[in-house]
């Protein structure tokens, strides 16, 4: 018996084609993700194709994959849309927020970084937290670290009425606090009030910790 030779069926794309630049484009893709969005929360990712996606926000299927080839590509450009929010939202209500004190701007930096209370952050849940072995490898988790534990450096520099200036292993240590926390939290479905009750506590801390001079 003849064993017949299959070419390997290679995994789908996991990473979009390219990024928008000029305006139309960035509406285009800004729709896309509002329609996954909406498919992800009625239906989830079982359920969820491109197709559909294409459908719900009013182009071609040809035209989606112009940026996404697959579902995967799409849910890694959305969470890398996710980041890219969140890097600005902490540029422009934290770092340049000049007339705030330093713990209004602490403030603002959890909330934005625990995603609680933060409506102008994109939609993100526990099921895209699950699927990011999918769509990234330890090169992409580190360049995430290593860009959010800069926003929160440039941000806590920022602060000149601060009592003490931090140094960076505690500016780390409360970041790695926070959006490490912000991830355990997502992973066992934490309801509302367990997440914000957490949420205070953590800034009770974290201005604790911000009030004394950092250990050398």
């Amino acid at each position: 018996m003849r064993h017949v030779a299959h070419a390997p069926v290679s995994a789908p794309r996991a990473k979009p084609l390219k990024r928008p630049s000029q305006a139309r484009a960035r509406f285009t893709v800004q729709a896309i993700y509002d329609a996954f969005v909406r498919i992800w929360q009625a239906d989830g990712w079982e359920r969820l194709t491109t197709r559909a996606v294409a459908l719900e926000t009013g182009i071609s299927v040809g035209t989606l994959y112009e940026y996404f080839p697959s579902k995967q590509a799409l849910l890694s450009g959305y969470v890398r849309h996710g980041m890219d929010v969140l890097l600005a939202a902490i540029e422009k209500q934290v770092v340049q927020a000049k007339d705030a004190s330093w713990q209004e701007r602490l403030h603002h930096l959890l909330r934005l970084t625990l995603g609680i209370d933060a409506p102008e952050l994109p939609y993100y849940d526990a099921r895209m937290l699950a699927l990011e072995h999918q769509i990234a490898e330890l090169k992409h988790h580190r360049r995430v670290h290593d860009e959010i534990l800069a926003a929160w450096t440039t941000a806590l520099n920022a602060c000149a009425d601060l009592p003490h200036p931090p140094s960076a292993r505690t500016v780390q240590t409360l970041f790695h606090s926070a959006f490490g926390g912000r991830r355990y939290v997502l992973l066992v479905h934490a309801d509302d009030a367990t997440a914000r009750a957490w949420a205070v506590e953590l800034e009770r801390q974290c201005q604790l910790v911000l009030s004394v001079p950092s250990r050398p």
